[in-house]
């Protein structure tokens, strides 16, 4: 890879992300940690706002702007597959945005990479969320982005009912369903749920601030703490 093509790729990767580590670039551009070090200083000195410091990490300061991207053609093709994959499991309003997303980027590509991103021969045969599922994916998606409280009236694997009063985390795709991760305020840990399995879900005005210990953080590092 020219270095020029790897600057470019650093600023990408780093104006993605809130904190970017030196080891995370090193490994996804295939260099060295010093290397790395090497590149950020250079384009700080060319003027680019990189704020952060070695050990910690890196993030591109508010209000830097590149001009846009032009993609090859096999990143448009990895555009492609993924909207195809992810729109049949995705909530309506979001696989609506999605598709209204890609279609402004195969708007803007040269003829001969928008041929080779719309031929691609990869397609889903997963039938698509009933539309119950879709607008209850949609009420969780949004009340875990707004951070409101939600009550929920579940019924297991069991078919054992139950009422809880949740913070939701974030939805989980498992290939087949789509689970809710929330902490739960009657058990006081964290639990999973169903969506499919959910009979009824009220979106409370009562909303929540992150809690040491009851985060999406806190559960992720539970999870991979177990054996």
């Amino acid at each position: 890879m020219r270095r020029a093509d790897r600057l470019f790729q650093l600023v990408q990767l780093v104006r993605g992300r809130r904190l970017t580590t030196a080891d995370f670039l090193a490994e996804r551009l295939q260099v060295s940690t010093r290397t790395v070090y090497r590149d950020i200083a250079d384009l700080q000195a060319q003027g680019v706002p990189l704020d952060g410091e070695a050990g910690v990490g890196y993030r591109m300061r508010a209000g830097f702007d590149l001009p846009p991207l032009m993609f090859t053609h096999d990143e448009a093709k990895a555009l492609v597959a993924s909207v195809r994959l992810a729109q049949p499991r995705l909530d309506g309003a979001l696989a609506a945005q999605a598709e209204m997303a890609l279609a402004k980027i195969m708007g803007a590509l040269p003829p001969g990479v928008r041929t080779a991103a719309e031929s691609l021969a990869l397609f889903t045969v997963t039938r698509a969320l009933d539309e119950g599922t879709r607008q209850r994916l949609q009420q969780l998606r949004e009340a875990t982005e707004q951070r409101q409280k939600l009550h929920l009236h579940y019924l297991d694997l069991h078919d054992k009912a139950s009422q809880r009063t949740v913070r939701p985390l974030g939805c989980f795709y498992w290939d087949a369903v789509w689970t809710l991760a929330a902490w739960c305020e009657l058990r006081q840990d964290f639990r999973s749920f169903r969506v499919d399995r959910l009979r009824a879900v009220t979106t409370l005005e009562q909303r929540f601030r992150d809690e040491p210990g009851k985060t999406l953080a806190d559960l992720q590092r539970a999870v991979g703490a177990r054996p």
